[in-house]
C-alpha cells in the first residue's frame, strides 16, 4: 500500500482544441458516467502518454487505452466516440499492457481521415475512472493543446488515499 496526497498534473494526449468533456456529444461522457475529465479534439492521428506510468489497459478494438499514472490516478483515453465499432479498422497500437511509459511516450496511432468518416466523432475523452481518489480536478486551459507538452488537467488527490500498485 502507498500513502499519497498532493497534486498530479495530466498533460494533454493528443495535439488539439481542449472542450469540456460537458460538451462531448455522448451522455456517456458528459453526463460522467465514467469519471470526470476533458475532451480534446484531435488535430492529428497520434496519442501519447500524459503521465508517467503504466498500460493498464488496452481495449481489443484499439480505439481506448488505459493508464495507471505512478502517483496511482487511472486515466482513460477513448479515441472518437462509437469507434469500438471499427473493431480495430485504422489504429495501431505501440505499447503492451503491464509496460511502463514516460510522458510523451507514443501509445498509439490512428488514421484521423478514417475516423472522421466512419465514426460519430473524433472528439477524444481523458477521464480519471478512479475520481473517488481525487479531492479537487482543475482542467488548465480549454485551447489549443500539444502532446506530451500542454498542461490539460491540475489534480488535488484526497489526503492519505491508498492504493495498491499491482
Amino acid at each position: 500500500m502507498i500513502v499519497w496526497q498532493g497534486e498530479e498534473t495530466i498533460f494533454a494526449p493528443l495535439n488539439g482544441n481542449v472542450i469540456p468533456i460537458e460538451e462531448v456529444p455522448s451522455p456517456t461522457f458528459s453526463y460522467k458516467l465514467l469519471g470526470d475529465g476533458v475532451a480534446i479534439v484531435p488535430c492529428e492521428g497520434k496519442v501519447v502518454s500524459p503521465v508517467d506510468g503504466r498500460v493498464i489497459n488496452i481495449f481489443q478494438s484499439k480505439h481506448a487505452i488505459g493508464l495507471l499514472s505512478s502517483k496511482g490516478l487511472e486515466i482513460l483515453i477513448h479515441i472518437g466516440l462509437e469507434t469500438v465499432l471499427l473493431n480495430g479498422e485504422g489504429f495501431t497500437v505501440h505499447v503492451k499492457k503491464g509496460e511502463n511509459v514516460k510522458k510523451g511516450d507514443l501509445l498509439l496511432s490512428f488514421d484521423l481521415s478514417l475516423i472522421k468518416k466512419k465514426a460519430a466523432s473524433i472528439i477524444t475523452p481523458v477521464i480519471i475512472t478512479n475520481s473517488e481518489m481525487t479531492e479537487n480536478m482543475v482542467p488548465m486551459a480549454y485551447e489549443r493543446c500539444v502532446a506530451g507538452q500542454s498542461a490539460l488537467l491540475q489534480v488535488t488527490m484526497r489526503k492519505s488515499y491508498l492504493f495498491r500498485i499491482k
